[in-house]
């Protein structure tokens, strides 16, 4: 069985605003965390490595590990970098040694991590990077955050919290939580 709360909902308007945002989730991070990032391409998952890094203190840069698969970075835990977009098999997930990386006491990110969703552990957080508007600016982004499994449910107030500054307000116009209603009934896709 899988706990699951509910989908939060942000939008930031640059670059940077995704960096900072990351960088707010990344403080409830703790060992062992697994973060799926999905969207299209260019919509922002190396930047939200890197802000998530910047907040665990890295210092070096963060560059998209496509070509390389994984990459690690040392902070106040160690951030390996996963991009699994050239994976052809679920079956070559193995060969990450990803049950590996999670035991080492460090966090675990996936870019296109909804690609290989079925074969990960069912405890884990979901970061959907969507496109804004028509007519917003090109940088715009909805952040779509959904804790998936126990240990990321028990921090959704902590997560709240961090996307606080972010937040968007419920479609049903219910105050500002910055959930997503119809995430949470599976009217957005998942990550």
């Amino acid at each position: 069985m899988t706990s699951r709360a509910a989908t939060l909902v942000a939008r930031t308007r640059s670059v940077e605003e995704t960096r900072e945002l990351a960088a707010a989730v990344a403080r409830v991070a703790q060992p062992g965390d697994l973060v799926l990032l999905s969207g299209d391409l260019g919509a922002g998952k190396t930047a939200f490595v890197q802000g998530f890094g910047r907040g665990l203190g890295v210092t070096e840069p963060i560059t998209s590990p496509t070509f390389t698969l994984a990459q690690q970075y040392e902070g106040r835990l160690t951030v390996h970098h996963l991009d699994v977009y050239r994976l052809d098999q679920l079956g070559e997930v193995a060969d990450l040694g990803l049950a590996e990386l999670l035991d080492d006491g460090g966090v675990v990110l996936i870019e296109w991590g909804d690609a290989i969703a079925p074969v990960l552990p069912n405890d884990h957080l979901e970061v959907r990077l969507v496109y804004g508007d028509p007519g917003d600016g090109d940088d715009d982004r909805r952040i779509l955050v959904r804790p998936v499994g126990p240990s990321w449910a028990a921090r959704q107030v902590s997560l709240l919290e961090a996307l606080a500054p972010w937040a968007v307000a419920p479609a049903d116009g219910a105050g500002g939580t910055g959930t997503d209603p119809e995430a949470e009934t599976g009217g957005a896709a998942p990550c």
